[in-house]
C-alpha cells in the first residue's frame, strides 16, 4: 500500500479561489492527494473577500466546490466567529471532536488541541494564537497546551504537528545562508510552541503567519531517535511568490522499522530548542512559584460531585493533566486536585467533559459515561485495605506474575521473592531484568530476606557474563510514580567495562549534577548502604559497576532526569545510538521465545533457583 500523499499551505486569508485553483493543478499533476492542511490565517483580512469565501462555505449554489478533504486551525479573521459559533452549534459537533468540525462538504476545523489518525498518520495540531485577552475563537487556552503535554507522554511517534505561529527558536543552529531575510522579527513565533514541539518530538512540524517559507534542516531530538523538519509556508496569493503549498508522503511511523525512523541525513543539526528550553523552563519555575499566578492558568473547572481527594490542592478544582495522564509535573506542588477516584472514573469510560466540568455538551450522542461509579461501593472497596488495592494494580501490570499481561515466555528463573526475564526490545544480547514478584515500586523498600535473593541473581549473573568476557552493568531508576520495580543487568564488553564510570560523569556533568560514588566490597554492603540514601519522597537513580563501585543521585523536585538515562549512556558507550530507546529493539514474540530459551540453556548451572 502506497503511503499517504498530503498537501500543506500557509495563511489561506480566504483566497479560496487561489487556493484551490492552485491544488486542483498540483492534484492533476502530482496527485491525487489524499488531503490538505492549512496552517496560519484561514479567513480574510477583509469584508471584500467575504463573497468569495462564503460561495465555499455556503455552498455557493454548487458553484464552488472543495476539491479535497481540507483541515484548518487558523480560525481567526473577518466572519470567523459568526461561521464558527454556527459549527459550534451543529449537534454532530458537540463533544471532543478531535478529528474536526465539519463546516462544509470537505472542510473541517480542527478545534482547541488534539490527536487524531488520518491514512495511518498521527497528526497533532494546536489551533489559534496565544493570547490573554480570553476570546472564544482565534486563541487557544493553557488547556489546550497542556492537553499536548499530556498526549506526548503516549508512546508513539507523531507524523505531523501542526501550529499556526513558528516557534520560538527555530533558527537556532541552522545554517544562516538558508535563513529568509526578516526573520530576525519575533512577530508570528511563539515560545509556547518551541516547548511543545520538543516535548512532542514530531517528525514534521508546519507552521504559517510569518509570510515567508523556509524549510529548515533536519535536526535531532532529546530522548528519541528521530529526526524532526520544520517547515514555515509563506500566504495563499503572496506578492513575492514565495511558495505557500508544499506536498508530502510520508510514511506512517507506526509501520516503519526501526531503522527506517531511526536514518539521519548528513545535514542533521541538534536541536535548535536546548539552547531555548532551560531558560524558558527556569521563568516557567519562576512564574508558578510566586504566589501572584493565576488559578486560571493551570487546571481549572469546580466540580460539584464530591469525591476523596488525594492531591494536596484545595477546593473543588481537579487537575486535568493528572486525570488524563496520571501525572503532574507540578507534582505536590500543584495547586489542583490530584484526584485517583477521578482519574480511575476515567480509566472506567468515564467523560471527561463530565468529569472536569460536571457536564457534557454532547449529551446522549456521547460515547463516554455519564455517571460516576457508586459512592458507597468506592468506599466499601477501599475499606478492603491496601492488599486488594494493590491486588487491583497488579492486573494491569506487566511485571505481576499474576497478571494476564505479563510476557511469560521471557521468564529465565523464579525465585520466593525475584524472577528474572528478559527486557521487551534488549538493548544487547543477554540484558536481563531482575524484577521482584511483589508489586512493589522500588527494589530499595523491600525486606532483607528477599535482598538475600536478589545478591544471589546479580553474583550469578556477574559470573554468567565473566565467563563471556564481559562486565555487568546494573541499574535501577526509581520514579515517585514508579509502578513496578526492575533492576536492569546489562554485559558490556571488559574492554569497555572501565569507561562506564567516565560516561555516566559526563553525561551527569551535561545535565548539572554530580553522582554520590562509593565502592563496597560486596554487593550486600552496597545495597544496604543504598536503603540509607533512598528517601522515597524523591525519585532516585543508582548505577553499580565493576568492583563494587556505585553511583547514585537523588532527584530533586523540578529537576529534569532522563527516565532512560542508563539505557542511553550505555548505548552511547557501545556505539548503538539507535538502541536508546527499547521500542526500536522489538523483536517478534517467536524470536523472543527463542532469546529466552537459549539464555536458561546456558544459564542453567549458574542459575541460584536450580
Amino acid at each position: 500500500m502506497s503511503p499517504p500523499r498530503i498537501l500543506l499551505c500557509g495563511d489561506v486569508l480566504g483566497r479560496l479561489n487561489q487556493l484551490f485553483k492552485r491544488v486542483q493543478s498540483v492534484n492533476k499533476s502530482a496527485g491525487p492527494f489524499d488531503a490538505l492542511f492549512c496552517v496560519g490565517q484561514f479567513f480574510p483580512d477583509s469584508a471584500e473577500q467575504l463573497e468569495e469565501f462564503t460561495d465555499y462555505i455556503e455552498g455557493g449554489g454548487g458553484r464552488s466546490q472543495i476539491p479535497l478533504p481540507t483541515y484548518f486551525i487558523g480560525d481567526y479573521g473577518v466572519a470567523a466567529p459568526k461561521v464558527l459559533s454556527t459549527a459550534s452549534r451543529n449537534s454532530a459537533n458537540l463533544g471532543f471532536k478531535m478529528d474536526g468540525f465539519k463546516i462544509c462538504d470537505n472542510l473541517f476545523w480542527l478545534r482547541g488541541s488534539g490527536k487524531f489518525t488520518l491514512h495511518g498518520l498521527s497528526v497533532v495540531y494546536l489551533s489559534g494564537r496565544q493570547s490573554s485577552n480570553g476570546q472564544h475563537f482565534g486563541t487557544y487556552s493553557q488547556d489546550d497546551v497542556d492537553a499536548l503535554r499530556a498526549l506526548a507522554e503516549e508512546p508513539g511517534v507523531v507524523d505531523l504537528f501542526l501550529t499556526n505561529e513558528w516557534p520560538s527558536g527555530v533558527t537556532n543552529r541552522a545554517s544562516a545562508s538558508d535563513i529568509p531575510a526578516g526573520l530576525l522579527d519575533t512577530t508570528g513565533s511563539d515560545s509556547s510552541v518551541s516547548e511543545l514541539v520538543a516535548e512532542i518530538k514530531p517528525r514534521y512540524h508546519f507552521a504559517g503567519t510569518k509570510g515567508v517559507f523556509y524549510a529548515r534542516e533536519p535536526y535531532s531530538n532529546v530522548d528519541a531517535v528521530h529526526v524532526t523538519r520544520f517547515f514555515g509556508l509563506a500566504m495563499v496569493g503572496n506578492k513575492d511568490k514565495q511558495k505557500f503549498i508544499h506536498a508530502i508522503s510520508p510514511i506512517p511511523a507506526s509501520t516503519m522499522s526501526a531503522a527506517e525512523i531511526s536514518m539521519k541525513p548528513p545535514n542533521t543539526t541538534l536541536s535548535p530548542y536546548t539552547l531555548v528550553v532551560d531558560k524558558t523552563a527556569l521563568e516557567e519555575v519562576t512564574k508558578r512559584s510566586t504566589a501572584s499566578v493565576s488559578d486560571s492558568q493551570y487546571w481549572r473547572y469546580d466540580v460539584s460531585h464530591k469525591r476523596h481527594k488525594s492531591g494536596s490542592g484545595e477546593g473543588n478544582k481537579l487537575c486535568f493533566k493528572f486525570i488524563y495522564s496520571g501525572s503532574c509535573p507540578r507534582g505536590e506542588k500543584c495547586n489542583f486536585q490530584h484526584d485517583m477516584d477521578a482519574r480511575e472514573q476515567y480509566l472506567g469510560g468515564v467523560c471527561l467533559d463530565f468529569l472536569i466540568k460536571g457536564k457534557c455538551e454532547r449529551g446522549p450522542d456521547c460515547n463516554f459515561k455519564h455517571n460516576l461509579q457508586n459512592e458507597g461501593e468506592s468506599h466499601s472497596r477501599r475499606r478492603r485495605g491496601s492488599e486488594n488495592d494493590n491486588g487491583n494494580r497488579s492486573k494491569e501490570c506487566w511485571f505481576c506474575l499474576s497478571s494476564p499481561n505479563v510476557e511469560s515466555h521471557l521468564i529465565i528463573s523464579i525465585g520466593e521473592f525475584y524472577y528474572c526475564a528478559l527486557p521487551k526490545g534488549p538493548l544487547v544480547q543477554d540484558h536481563v531484568l531482575v524484577i521482584p514478584i511483589e508489586h512493589a515500586p522500588c527494589t530499595l523498600s523491600l525486606t532483607q530476606q528477599s535482598n538475600s535473593e536478589l545478591v544471589k541473581f546479580q553474583n550469578s549473573l556477574k559470573l554468567y557474563y565473566k565467563n563471556r568476557g564481559k562486565e555487568a552493568v546494573l541499574f535501577e531508576w526509581i520514579s515517585k510514580r514508579s509502578s513496578h520495580a526492575n533492576i536492569q543487568v546489562v554485559p558490556v564488553p571488559s574492554t569497555k567495562a572501565a569507561a562506564v564510570q567516565d560516561i555516566c560523569n559526563l553525561a551527569a556533568e551535561k545535565l548539572g549534577f554530580k553522582f554520590v560514588v562509593m565502592k563496597f566490597n560486596n554487593s550486600s554492603d552496597g545495597r544496604e548502604w543504598l536503603r540509607m540514601q533512598f528517601d522515597r519522597n524523591y525519585s532516585f537513580f543508582y548505577v553499580e559497576l565493576t568492583e563494587g563501585t556505585i553511583l547514585s543521585h537523588s532527584v530533586e523536585e523540578n529537576e529534569n532526569f532522563p527516565a532512560q538515562f542508563g539505557r542511553e549512556v550505555l548505548a552511547g558507550l557501545l556505539n548503538m545510538p539507535e538502541r536508546a530507546d527499547w521500542r526500536n529493539c522489538a523483536l517478534g514474540k517467536d524470536e523472543e521465545t527463542k532469546m529466552a530459551e537459549e539464555f536458561k540453556k546456558q544459564f542453567e548451572e549458574l542459575d541460584p533457583n536450580q
